[in-house]
Protein backbone atom coordinates (compact mmCIF):
# COMPACT_ATOMS: atom_id res chain seq x y z
CA UNK A 1 0.00 0.00 0.00
CA UNK A 2 2.07 2.98 -1.72
CA UNK A 3 -0.63 5.98 -1.26
CA UNK A 4 -3.18 5.51 1.77
CA UNK A 5 -5.36 8.52 1.59
CA UNK A 6 -8.31 9.63 4.02
CA UNK A 7 -10.71 12.34 2.96
CA UNK A 8 -14.34 13.36 3.84
CA UNK A 9 -16.91 11.43 1.65
CA UNK A 10 -18.37 13.11 -1.31
CA UNK A 11 -21.86 12.30 -2.92
CA UNK A 12 -20.03 10.05 -6.09
CA UNK A 13 -18.60 7.77 -3.75
CA UNK A 14 -21.93 6.56 -2.04
CA UNK A 15 -22.13 4.01 -4.56
CA UNK A 16 -19.00 2.43 -4.72
CA UNK A 17 -19.40 2.62 -0.48
CA UNK A 18 -22.94 0.95 -0.97
CA UNK A 19 -21.22 -1.73 -2.75
CA UNK A 20 -18.56 -2.38 -0.21
CA UNK A 21 -21.26 -2.35 2.37
CA UNK A 22 -23.21 -5.11 0.86
CA UNK A 23 -19.77 -7.41 0.41
CA UNK A 24 -18.72 -6.72 3.90
CA UNK A 25 -21.79 -7.21 5.69
CA UNK A 26 -23.20 -10.32 3.66
CA UNK A 27 -19.91 -11.98 4.68
CA UNK A 28 -20.63 -11.06 7.81
CA UNK A 29 -24.47 -12.33 8.34
CA UNK A 30 -23.72 -15.88 6.46
CA UNK A 31 -21.27 -15.98 9.54
CA UNK A 32 -23.47 -15.15 12.22
CA UNK A 33 -26.91 -16.35 10.68
CA UNK A 34 -29.38 -18.21 13.20
CA UNK A 35 -30.58 -21.18 12.41
CA UNK A 36 -34.02 -19.93 12.13
CA UNK A 37 -33.58 -16.56 10.46
CA UNK A 38 -33.93 -15.91 6.71
CA UNK A 39 -31.18 -17.15 4.69
CA UNK A 40 -28.88 -14.09 4.55
CA UNK A 41 -28.27 -13.11 0.85
CA UNK A 42 -27.09 -10.05 -1.37
CA UNK A 43 -28.48 -6.49 -0.76
CA UNK A 44 -31.43 -6.20 -2.85
CA UNK A 45 -31.71 -3.13 -5.61
CA UNK A 46 -34.60 -1.50 -2.91
CA UNK A 47 -32.78 -2.23 0.20
CA UNK A 48 -29.49 -0.84 -1.98
CA UNK A 49 -31.72 2.12 -2.38
CA UNK A 50 -32.33 2.78 0.80
CA UNK A 51 -28.55 2.33 1.70
CA UNK A 52 -27.87 5.18 -0.68
CA UNK A 53 -30.16 7.64 0.03
CA UNK A 54 -29.54 7.36 4.04
CA UNK A 55 -25.63 7.77 3.36
CA UNK A 56 -26.80 10.84 1.04
CA UNK A 57 -28.97 11.99 3.95
CA UNK A 58 -26.15 12.40 6.55
CA UNK A 59 -23.81 13.82 3.85
CA UNK A 60 -26.11 16.91 4.00
CA UNK A 61 -26.57 16.48 7.85
CA UNK A 62 -23.53 15.65 8.93
CA UNK A 63 -20.71 15.93 6.50
CA UNK A 64 -18.00 16.42 8.62
CA UNK A 65 -18.78 13.07 10.24
CA UNK A 66 -18.98 10.72 6.56
CA UNK A 67 -14.89 10.03 5.57
CA UNK A 68 -13.29 7.42 3.02
CA UNK A 69 -9.81 5.69 3.00
CA UNK A 70 -8.38 5.27 -0.64
CA UNK A 71 -5.37 3.12 -1.29
CA UNK A 72 -3.63 3.91 -4.50
CA UNK A 73 -6.69 5.58 -5.69
CA UNK A 74 -9.26 3.19 -5.35
CA UNK A 75 -11.93 3.05 -2.28
CA UNK A 76 -11.44 0.45 0.20
CA UNK A 77 -13.55 1.86 3.18
CA UNK A 78 -15.78 4.22 4.88
CA UNK A 79 -17.11 5.33 7.82
CA UNK A 80 -20.40 7.65 8.41
CA UNK A 81 -21.35 9.30 11.35
CA UNK A 82 -23.61 11.83 13.06
CA UNK A 83 -24.48 14.15 15.80
CA UNK A 84 -28.04 14.66 16.83
CA UNK A 85 -28.06 17.55 20.11
CA UNK A 86 -24.96 16.24 22.45
CA UNK A 87 -24.79 12.31 20.93
CA UNK A 88 -22.07 11.32 18.27
CA UNK A 89 -23.19 8.12 16.60
CA UNK A 90 -21.46 5.88 14.30
CA UNK A 91 -23.71 5.20 11.21
CA UNK A 92 -21.85 2.58 9.35
CA UNK A 93 -18.09 1.41 9.11
CA UNK A 94 -16.24 -1.12 6.59
CA UNK A 95 -13.12 -2.06 5.62
CA UNK A 96 -12.46 -4.36 2.46
CA UNK A 97 -11.55 -7.30 4.37
CA UNK A 98 -8.68 -8.26 2.52
CA UNK A 99 -7.34 -4.91 3.50
CA UNK A 100 -7.75 -5.10 7.49
CA UNK A 101 -5.13 -5.34 10.26
CA UNK A 102 -3.19 -2.39 8.32
CA UNK A 103 -4.28 0.83 10.60
CA UNK A 104 -7.09 1.21 8.07
CA UNK A 105 -10.09 1.17 9.94
CA UNK A 106 -8.55 3.29 12.75
CA UNK A 107 -7.62 5.84 10.54
CA UNK A 108 -11.18 6.25 9.68
CA UNK A 109 -12.62 5.67 12.99
CA UNK A 110 -10.86 8.45 14.65
CA UNK A 111 -11.19 11.11 11.59
CA UNK A 112 -15.33 10.38 12.18
CA UNK A 113 -14.88 10.48 16.21
CA UNK A 114 -13.79 13.95 15.61
CA UNK A 115 -17.16 14.96 14.19
CA UNK A 116 -18.69 13.94 17.68
CA UNK A 117 -15.98 16.20 20.20
CA UNK A 118 -17.54 17.56 22.65
CA UNK A 119 -20.85 15.28 22.57
CA UNK A 120 -21.65 14.35 26.40
CA UNK A 121 -22.60 10.34 24.50
CA UNK A 122 -21.56 8.27 22.07
CA UNK A 123 -23.37 5.12 20.42
CA UNK A 124 -23.02 2.08 18.06
CA UNK A 125 -24.27 -1.19 17.00
CA UNK A 126 -21.15 -3.47 16.48
CA UNK A 127 -20.63 -6.84 15.12
CA UNK A 128 -18.92 -9.49 16.39
CA UNK A 129 -15.40 -8.94 14.66
CA UNK A 130 -12.66 -8.96 17.49
CA UNK A 131 -10.65 -5.72 16.04
CA UNK A 132 -13.45 -3.25 15.75
CA UNK A 133 -14.45 -4.27 19.08
CA UNK A 134 -11.10 -3.64 20.41
CA UNK A 135 -11.34 -0.29 18.69
CA UNK A 136 -14.30 0.88 20.45
CA UNK A 137 -13.47 -0.18 23.52
CA UNK A 138 -9.87 1.73 23.25
CA UNK A 139 -12.71 4.80 22.33
CA UNK A 140 -14.26 4.09 25.42
CA UNK A 141 -17.60 2.44 24.47
CA UNK A 142 -18.62 -0.29 26.86
CA UNK A 143 -19.79 -3.44 24.91
CA UNK A 144 -23.72 -4.69 26.01
CA UNK A 145 -24.29 -7.94 23.68
CA UNK A 146 -27.50 -7.56 21.99
CA UNK A 147 -30.42 -10.20 21.13
CA UNK A 148 -31.67 -11.66 17.78
CA UNK A 149 -35.74 -12.65 17.87
CA UNK A 150 -36.82 -14.72 14.87
CA UNK A 151 -39.10 -17.34 13.71
CA UNK A 152 -42.73 -16.90 12.06
CA UNK A 153 -45.30 -15.25 14.11
CA UNK A 154 -48.30 -17.38 14.68
CA UNK A 155 -51.59 -15.30 14.67
CA UNK A 156 -53.33 -17.32 16.79
CA UNK A 157 -50.77 -15.94 20.12
CA UNK A 158 -51.13 -12.51 18.57
CA UNK A 159 -53.03 -10.72 21.49
CA UNK A 160 -55.98 -7.64 21.27
CA UNK A 161 -54.01 -4.07 20.99
CA UNK A 162 -55.71 -1.44 21.83
CA UNK A 163 -54.58 2.28 21.78
CA UNK A 164 -52.07 2.04 18.82
CA UNK A 165 -52.67 4.17 15.52
CA UNK A 166 -50.91 5.26 12.56
CA UNK A 167 -48.41 8.03 13.12
CA UNK A 168 -48.64 11.70 11.57
CA UNK A 169 -45.49 14.44 11.01
CA UNK A 170 -47.77 15.58 13.48
CA UNK A 171 -46.18 13.64 16.06
CA UNK A 172 -43.03 14.39 15.63
CA UNK A 173 -42.50 16.51 18.82
CA UNK A 174 -44.01 13.34 20.46
CA UNK A 175 -41.43 11.23 19.01
CA UNK A 176 -38.54 13.78 19.80
CA UNK A 177 -39.78 13.82 23.42
CA UNK A 178 -39.77 9.77 23.95
CA UNK A 179 -36.33 9.72 22.22
CA UNK A 180 -34.63 12.80 24.38
CA UNK A 181 -35.95 10.61 27.58
CA UNK A 182 -34.93 6.94 26.20
CA UNK A 183 -31.47 7.17 24.71
CA UNK A 184 -30.82 11.23 25.31
CA UNK A 185 -31.22 12.55 22.09
CA UNK A 186 -33.99 13.09 19.55
CA UNK A 187 -33.74 11.63 15.94
CA UNK A 188 -34.50 15.00 14.41
CA UNK A 189 -33.93 15.24 10.76
CA UNK A 190 -33.84 11.83 10.68
CA UNK A 191 -37.95 11.06 10.92
CA UNK A 192 -37.78 12.61 7.61
CA UNK A 193 -35.55 9.47 6.25
CA UNK A 194 -37.75 6.93 8.80
CA UNK A 195 -40.81 8.28 7.71
CA UNK A 196 -40.40 7.97 3.84
CA UNK A 197 -39.13 4.17 4.30
CA UNK A 198 -41.14 2.70 7.48
CA UNK A 199 -44.77 2.78 8.66
CA UNK A 200 -45.28 4.42 12.14
CA UNK A 201 -47.30 3.26 14.57
CA UNK A 202 -47.55 5.73 17.59
CA UNK A 203 -49.81 4.99 21.44
CA UNK A 204 -50.65 8.68 23.41
CA UNK A 205 -52.01 7.47 26.55
CA UNK A 206 -51.53 9.07 29.93
CA UNK A 207 -51.01 5.54 31.04
CA UNK A 208 -48.10 5.95 28.64
CA UNK A 209 -46.42 7.33 24.82
CA UNK A 210 -44.32 5.34 22.52
CA UNK A 211 -43.73 4.86 18.59
CA UNK A 212 -42.42 2.63 16.37
CA UNK A 213 -40.87 2.70 13.19
CA UNK A 214 -42.10 -0.80 10.91
CA UNK A 215 -40.16 -2.73 7.97
CA UNK A 216 -42.87 -4.38 5.81
CA UNK A 217 -42.26 -7.61 7.13
CA UNK A 218 -43.26 -6.84 10.43
CA UNK A 219 -40.48 -5.61 12.36
CA UNK A 220 -40.14 -3.06 14.46
CA UNK A 221 -36.68 -1.27 13.28
CA UNK A 222 -37.02 1.53 15.79
CA UNK A 223 -39.46 1.76 19.00
CA UNK A 224 -38.65 4.17 22.38
CA UNK A 225 -41.63 4.40 25.02
CA UNK A 226 -42.17 5.66 27.87
CA UNK A 227 -43.36 2.59 30.01
CA UNK A 228 -42.74 -1.34 29.33
CA UNK A 229 -46.96 -1.42 28.55
CA UNK A 230 -46.77 0.55 25.94
CA UNK A 231 -43.74 -0.54 24.35
CA UNK A 232 -45.28 -4.02 24.35
CA UNK A 233 -48.23 -3.02 22.45
CA UNK A 234 -46.35 -1.30 20.02
CA UNK A 235 -44.25 -4.53 19.36
CA UNK A 236 -47.56 -6.71 19.20
CA UNK A 237 -49.07 -4.26 16.56
CA UNK A 238 -46.09 -4.50 14.79
CA UNK A 239 -45.59 -8.42 14.94
CA UNK A 240 -49.30 -8.29 13.72
CA UNK A 241 -48.72 -6.84 10.32
CA UNK A 242 -46.12 -9.68 9.27
CA UNK A 243 -46.92 -12.56 6.95
CA UNK A 244 -47.26 -15.73 9.17
CA UNK A 245 -45.39 -18.00 6.33
CA UNK A 246 -42.18 -15.94 6.73
CA UNK A 247 -39.83 -15.56 9.81
CA UNK A 248 -39.13 -12.34 11.36
CA UNK A 249 -36.40 -11.30 12.52
CA UNK A 250 -36.07 -8.83 15.26
CA UNK A 251 -32.65 -7.32 15.95
CA UNK A 252 -30.59 -4.96 17.92
CA UNK A 253 -32.34 -5.96 21.33
CA UNK A 254 -30.07 -5.62 24.75
CA UNK A 255 -30.95 -7.62 27.18
CA UNK A 256 -31.90 -4.57 29.67
CA UNK A 257 -35.36 -4.36 27.12
CA UNK A 258 -36.25 -7.47 28.60
CA UNK A 259 -40.23 -6.67 27.94
CA UNK A 260 -39.16 -7.39 24.50
CA UNK A 261 -37.58 -10.82 25.49
CA UNK A 262 -41.56 -11.20 27.45
CA UNK A 263 -42.90 -10.62 23.96
CA UNK A 264 -40.59 -13.31 22.13
CA UNK A 265 -41.38 -16.01 24.23
CA UNK A 266 -44.98 -15.60 24.15
CA UNK A 267 -44.66 -15.24 20.45
CA UNK A 268 -42.50 -18.30 20.41
CA UNK A 269 -40.04 -16.65 18.96
CA UNK A 270 -36.39 -18.26 19.27
CA UNK A 271 -34.07 -15.78 21.24
CA UNK A 272 -30.06 -15.91 19.89
CA UNK A 273 -27.34 -13.77 20.93
CA UNK A 274 -25.76 -11.46 17.85
CA UNK A 275 -23.40 -8.58 17.70
CA UNK A 276 -23.24 -5.36 20.56
CA UNK A 277 -24.38 -2.19 21.45
CA UNK A 278 -21.68 0.35 22.16
CA UNK A 279 -22.06 3.06 24.38
CA UNK A 280 -19.97 5.96 25.60
CA UNK A 281 -20.84 7.75 29.39
CA UNK A 282 -24.69 6.43 28.78
CA UNK A 283 -26.86 4.09 30.50
CA UNK A 284 -28.33 1.42 28.35
CA UNK A 285 -31.75 3.07 26.37
CA UNK A 286 -35.17 1.70 27.42
CA UNK A 287 -37.72 0.53 26.74
CA UNK A 288 -36.12 0.81 23.30
CA UNK A 289 -34.69 -1.24 19.99
CA UNK A 290 -32.41 1.20 18.22
CA UNK A 291 -32.28 1.71 14.57
CA UNK A 292 -29.19 -0.06 13.12
CA UNK A 293 -27.50 2.59 11.61
CA UNK A 294 -29.51 6.22 13.07
CA UNK A 295 -29.87 3.94 16.50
Amino acid sequence: MRDVRVRPMRVTDVAAAERLSSAAFLELDLRTATRDAPDPGPRSDGRAELWRQRTEHLLETDPGGCWVVEVDGQLVGFATSLVRELMWILASYAVRPDLQGHGLGRALLEAALQHGRGCLRGMLNASSDPQALRRYALAGFRLHPQLVLTGPVDRSLLPAVRHVREGTTGDRDLLDSLDRRTRGAAHGPDHDVLGRELRLLVTDRAAGSGYAYVDPSGVPVVLAAGTRKAATSLMWEALASADPDRPVEVRHVSPVNDWAVDVAVAARLSISSRGFLALRRMKEPAPYIPHPTLL
